[in-house]
């Protein structure tokens, strides 16, 4: 049973200095639509979950921001971020700049932090997360907390992550389509196997994948190395992946295209014939593969570690991830 604790600040203003990685303090200004527009503060808070302490970093949108999409005071839409395996909060806002982006254009954005520096992405038990759901339980409780204490909007909730987080933002479209409005991928693929996580309703979702990734291979990685630390969990393909929630939409052949540096898969969700007739069954699935790009994060200026590959600068993930999320046509 969920047990919620009020959000505790823990630092006002989160700041991460002595960190080559780090993105500048949100008491700076962002750019805005070609001007300026001041970042509200930041806020290191912590939350209360089954039993653990867990903690995230919010950002809220600048008033101006606010304002000129026309939410004013109303409720907001509302990003979870998810980093990947053995990196923070702070390393995913570094190397994605999402809060920047997202507070653009009017939207609040958490960076939750995972138990011991990753996320249950998979339904496996594991000696080291015993209790494969615990994650999905803390991503609806941090949404349900955000919705009455930072009037995040229910039916604007979308979910986004790189690698590890990437599968967690897969999963949690796979298993609370309801819940959400839209979900993005990079880098990151469904677990198979003993593991396996299947999508069960339509929600729009992107996967952009390296077309060079060392480290989780665009066909998948069906038989992982172990690991001592943590269990490397088996996946399907990139494209699997995506045509997985194409099909729980109820979606018809995919289309591809060349687009400058990418090759872009879209399949159009239906909206009778999908399961559930969930009132989300519109938009798009979408498979982007990123020519000469490793395990990284498109159009990020954080230089990878040692091994993860180039990082491609022929699409900037994170503007094409919110322009999906907040419009999944085909357009985009």
């Amino acid at each position: 049973m969920l047990a919620l604790a009020v959000v505790l600040p823990l630092a006002g203003c989160a700041t991460d200095s002595g960190s080559p990685d780090t993105a500048p303090s949100a008491s700076g200004s962002s750019a805005v639509g070609g001007g300026t527009a001041t970042a509200a503060p930041e806020v290191r808070a912590q939350l209360r979950v089954d039993g653990d302490i867990r903690q995230y970093l919010l950002h809220r949108p600048p008033a101006q921001a606010a304002d000129r999409d026309g939410n004013g005071d109303g409720p907001k839409p509302l990003l979870i971020a998810f980093h990947g395996r053995g990196a923070d909060a702070a390393e995913l806002r570094a190397k994605t700049r999402l809060e920047r982006a997202a507070t653009a254009r009017g939207m609040l954005v958490a960076f939750p932090e995972g138990l011991g520096h990753g996320w249950g992405a998979g339904a496996q038990a594991t000696k080291q997360r015993p209790d494969p759901a615990l994650d999905v339980r803390f991503t609806e409780a941090l949404i349900k907390h955000l919705v009455r204490t930072e009037r995040a909007d229910p039916d604007q909730v979308y979910v986004a992550g790189f690698s590890n987080g990437g599968s967690m933002a897969l999963r949690m479209a796979a298993e609370r389509p309801a819940l959400l409005a839209g979900a993005a991928s990079v880098s990151g693929q469904l677990p198979t196997g003993d593991a396996a996580v299947e999508p069960t309703g339509p929600v729009p979702v992107m996967v952009v994948y390296g077309a060079d990734d060392p480290v989780r291979p665009l066909a998948g990685l069906p038989s992982p190395p172990p690991d001592p630390e943590e269990p490397i969990l088996p996946t399907r393909s990139a494209r699997d992946s995506a045509a997985a929630f194409a099909a729980a939409g109820g979606a018809g052949e995919p289309v591809t295209r060349e687009e400058k540096g990418y090759d872009r898969t879209v399949w159009r969700l239906g909206r009778d014939d999908a399961p559930g007739g969930d009132r989300r069954s519109g938009g798009t699935v979408q498979l982007l593969v990123v020519d000469d790009a490793g395990h990284t994060w498109p159009g990020s200026t954080v230089p990878p570690p040692e091994g993860f590959g180039p990082v491609s600068k022929a699409l900037d993930a994170t503007d094409t991830i919110l322009d999906f999320l907040t419009d999944p046509g085909p357009g985009h």
